[in-house]
């Protein structure tokens, strides 16, 4: 049976959230596509879960380092967690009958102040032009949104699954071990 270390998933999870980031950067000029304040939202954070996937993944070490590995997935799995729950919101925004709900109109929240903000510091990356409940465009049935949903949700599952492999004790070390049931050699 193979056995898949923690260290592997976390380099894989930084790779595919890093992939998802470049394609929604490259995606938007080159398609003309209009990303609204939850997009941008999702696309920070796939920013941020590859950045932690990175550090998990480098710190996966044995010693002192993996309590900071460990603070960083905890980390990767709150924010996939909040990018499921995002990605989820804008999937029924875009569900709904058209002109019967909308995200703009009320005071702004957290997200849109954050995506603001960041739209002032960079507009290249972080500008929000776009409306949440627009589908702009669609791959195998599945709006952007929806694929986001999928990639948070199988980023969340493969995460927990390295974290909780790696809590584990090692039983690469336990072989090793002298055993109740084996008598111990007696050099001569």
């Amino acid at each position: 049976m193979i056995r898949l270390a923690p260290r592997p998933v976390w380099i894989l999870l930084a790779l595919i959230t890093a992939a998802t980031a470049l394609a929604s950067l490259v995606l938007t000029p080159w398609l003309d596509l209009d990303p609204c304040h939850l997009c941008i939202f999702e696309r920070t954070l796939f920013m941020l879960l590859a950045l932690l996937a990175t550090l998990t993944a480098a710190l996966w070490r044995p010693d002192w380092r993996r309590f900071v590995a460990r603070a960083s997935a905890l980390l990767f799995l709150a924010l996939a967690a909040l990018g499921s729950g995002v990605a989820a919101y804008q999937s029924w925004l875009q569900w709904q009958p058209v002109d019967t709900i909308s995200c703009i109109g009320g005071p702004p929240g957290p997200i849109e102040r954050l995506v603001e903000w960041l739209g002032q510091q960079m507009p290249a990356l972080f500008l929000a032009s776009g409306f949440c409940e627009d589908t702009e465009l669609v791959i195998l049935g599945l709006s952007l949104a929806n694929l986001a949903f999928v990639v948070f949700g199988a980023a969340l599952a493969a995460g927990i699954w390295a974290l909780w492999r790696g809590w584990r004790p090692s039983q690469e070390g336990l072989d090793r071990l002298p055993s109740a049931n084996k008598p111990e050699r007696q050099n001569a």
